[in-house]
């Protein structure tokens, strides 16, 4: 006979080194191409974009898809097809019928409002031009965060190219010093960091790869922009994995408002 107490101090350990790794892995932001590089003269890559806590499944809830953006390789935008939004993720299908690199991106902006009401804590959440429609004139305490969140990530068809990759100079990004589809286990790429289109010194970024349900630990890999707003990762192994980071300043478009600036990218690292 099995001894009970042996068995719940084995699963006891599993247990602990999930609760361990839920702070890593709550809420992550994410799209996931089927495919991420790609040959021929006529292909489709569809595409699933989600908020979970499980990095890359499907358990929380779906990214919207109204800010939806694909630019092709000239710059110009791409119609995306068979955008759906489910329970738990959207999906969207682009067709790449030139060759080059593909990036699709959703980005969000809001406004986060605490107060007190006759001493009671409320919160709002909404377009600016809500605030003060929603929010009574009587608010005490009142507290603004404005916020940023873009999302992106990238598709090649054929040999990479550069254009659709250009940073927006809105809010926080990513400029791919190394292609984002040019990416192998062992190798070291090199991004730079930006925010409002100037490098953002001083940052944390996290790269963390996707099959975070299946291991004990999460695994995260955690750098520092330098002064220049540049990070470097060396790939330890193959897969799809997420990069992640957020700022926090008093640099809100909004009258007495914070400003949090969060960016997150998938990107595909392959075998060399």
């Amino acid at each position: 006979m099995r001894d009970p107490l042996r068995t719940l101090a084995r699963l006891a350990l599993p247990l602990a080194a999930l609760l361990a790794a839920a702070p890593a892995s709550a809420h992550k932001a994410w799209m996931l191409p089927s495919s991420t590089v790609l040959s021929g003269g006529d292909v489709w890559v569809t595409f699933d974009a989600a908020i979970s806590n499980d990095l890359f499944v499907f358990e929380h809830v779906p990214m919207r898809l109204e800010n939806l953006v694909v630019t092709g390789p000239d710059g110009q935008p791409v119609k995306p097809e068979n955008a759906a939004t489910g329970k738990f993720r959207s999906t969207f299908d682009v067709h790449l019928t030139k060759p080059g690199t593909y990036r699709a991106s959703v980005a969000n902006e809001g406004l986060f409002a605490t107060y007190k009401l006759n001493g009671e804590p409320k919160r709002w959440r909404g377009r600016p031009e809500a605030l003060e429609r929603d929010v009574p004139k009587e608010a005490a305490d009142l507290k603004l965060t404005q916020s940023q969140q873009r999302t992106d990530t990238f598709v090649s068809l054929g040999k990479p190219s550069a254009t659709a990759l250009a940073p927006t100079g809105k809010g926080l990004e990513l400029r791919t010093d190394t292609h984002p589809n040019n990416l192998a286990s062992g190798e070291t790429a090199r991004f730079t960091l930006m925010l409002d289109g100037a490098p953002a010194p001083n940052v944390e970024v996290e790269v963390v790869r996707g099959g975070v349900r299946y291991r004990d630990a999460p695994g995260e890999i955690r750098l520092k922009t330098g002064a220049d707003g540049s990070f470097s990762v060396k790939w330890p192994e193959p897969g799809m994995y997420w990069i992640g980071a957020e700022v926090q300043d008093d640099k809100a478009t909004i009258p007495n408002a914070r400003r949090r600036a969060a960016y997150n990218a998938t990107v595909e690292v392959l075998p060399q």
